[in-house]
């Protein structure tokens, strides 16, 4: 973001690892019911499309246009009932691409805003293992992560992945307008 210069040295390397892995595993994380990661990254790349767009890397944004033309190509046999899975290789090399693009862009920052529903999802299960782990066996939860324990509350899984997919589309949309805010104020 226009504003910050913030030099970060060689700890651009530790803080790159943990951006990359802590995204690629948060997004693997949602990945458990129809449709619900590839709706929530076709949003977050959409919006970093336009981010890329702004900062004249186009590269970049063509590779997101890319991915969000994947994903939603992917997500149409994918929603409930699903007829192909994403699984640990797509959901991780989503997280991945995502986490990399945040740090082309230099929007780190942005990241959990605009991947609010991914810091929702592994938020309630770290949660979850540390109230399990403190509080001696006690949850927080009924299961984990937290789109599951909408399930076990009785909301149909289709529920759940469109209110998420809403969630995450107001979340995406916020973090598109605190980035111009920032280019621009």
């Amino acid at each position: 973001m226009a504003g910050v210069d913030l030099h970060v040295g060689w700890l651009i390397i530790p803080i790159f690892i943990a951006v990359v892995v802590a995204t690629a595993n948060a997004v693997n994380i949602s990945d458990g019911l129809d449709g619900l990661a590839g709706g929530l990254t076709a949003t977050a790349f959409m919006v970093y499309s336009v981010i890329a767009i702004l900062e004249q890397r186009y590269g970049v944004a063509g590779f997101c246009l890319t991915i969000v033309g994947a994903l939603l190509s992917y997500t149409w046999f994918n929603v409930f009932p699903a007829r192909f899975f994403m699984g640990d290789v797509g959901s991780f090399a989503l997280g991945t691409a995502l986490g990399v693009v945040a740090m082309i862009t230099d929007t780190v920052l942005l990241l959990p805003i605009i991947g609010l529903v991914f810091v929702a999802e592994a938020g309630s299960s770290a949660l979850q293992i540390l109230s399990k782990k403190l509080r001696g066996g006690k949850k927080i939860f009924k299961i984990a992560p937290i789109h599951h324990h909408f399930e076990a509350s009785g909301w149909p899984e289709t529920k759940v992945t469109m209110r998420f997919w809403i969630i995450g589309q107001v979340a995406a949309v916020l973090g598109l307008i605190t980035f111009l805010l920032g280019r621009y104020v």
